[in-house]
């Protein structure tokens, strides 16, 4: 199985990409797009933030600056209704709404943009209360979102599902809850509505962890997810081993990972330092290690 990737790193939280987002500075965003098709994104995520004060004219100077230099279908990602709107309007291809939340307020609005415009959408499953407590709680937002979406005329495949990844440092147990949401959503759930897609911010797992862990915490959850049915991840374009991971490349990874989750842990003295490293994590994201910084020493 493979996923496809969807480059996050032109993002307004890196310095360098907000100043020139702030000056208009064309190069730096250019290079970073030109980064990302290098590395083989199939998508590529254009995080302008809440730009409360002009982001119709900001979201739409990107898009048009990132189409000059790559064809790349795009992801349109801030909270400001009105620039997704502006950005819809000048897309060379159909893009994807990043993201639409199960609240009233926001899909009511956000889901005749998608059809008039022909645009796919990320379902975030934030809800009126935040954060879903559980894989239940995610499946009751997700079953609301799906039939607004379909009673809309926007078809399942045009609809990519995003649980929301919480930082497993804070939150240990939700990274096990939401692998139990994909379980449930493309077991019985996926009948209710077939086709149906599915996304994720990866690389939130690893927030505020040392940054020299975030990697192989991005990696190994992103197989985890993809067990269940993750068809794509929104993700760091740096990264060269999850990139090869969600092309197919490395089946030693993939396999150790699964065999530890299906309770078949290798021997550890058997395998080479960074299939260790691997299944050591594995056992932290299932809850089965208490995180802590030196999860990799023990």
């Amino acid at each position: 199985m493979t996923m496809l990737l969807f480059g996050e790193s032109l993002n307004v939280m890196v310095k360098r990409i907000n100043r020139a987002f702030k000056e208009r500075d064309k190069k730096p965003i250019q290079e970073e797009a030109l980064f990302q098709k290098e590395k083989g994104m199939d998508y590529i995520d254009l995080n302008i933030g809440p730009a409360k004060k002009d982001g119709p004219d900001l979201m739409q100077w990107v898009i048009e600056t990132v189409q000059e230099v790559v064809d790349l279908p795009l992801l349109l990602d801030t909270t400001n209704i009105d620039a997704i709107k502006a950005g819809l309007k000048v897309c060379d291809k159909p893009p994807i709404i990043n993201s639409i939340a199960c609240r009233p307020e926001r899909y009511e609005k956000m889901l005749p943009l998608a059809v008039e415009y022909n645009a796919d959408f990320v379902a975030l499953m934030w809800g009126p209360e935040g954060l879903p407590r559980d894989e239940h709680e995610r499946i009751a937002l997700c079953v609301e979102l799906l039939t607004a979406a379909n009673s809309a005329g926007i078809p399942n495949e045009k609809i990519w599902v995003d649980g929301v990844v919480t930082p497993v440092n804070v939150q240990q147990d939700q990274a096990v809850i939401l692998l139990k949401f994909y379980e449930m959503l493309y077991g019985e759930l996926i009948e209710m509505f077939p086709g149906v897609r599915s996304t994720c911010g990866l690389s939130n797992v690893s927030n505020g962890v040392p940054r020299h862990l975030r990697p192989i915490l991005n990696r190994t959850y992103g197989v985890m997810l993809m067990k269940y049915g993750m068809q794509s991840i929104i993700t760091d374009p740096k990264d060269d081993t999850l990139n090869a991971i969600a092309k197919g490349q490395r089946q030693d990874i993939v396999d150790v990972i699964y065999q530890t989750m299906e309770g078949n842990q290798p021997d550890l003295n058997s395998l080479p330092k960074e299939l260790q490293d691997y299944v050591k994590t594995t056992n932290v994201l299932l809850g089965k290690t208490l995180y802590s910084d030196s999860w990799l020493e023990l």
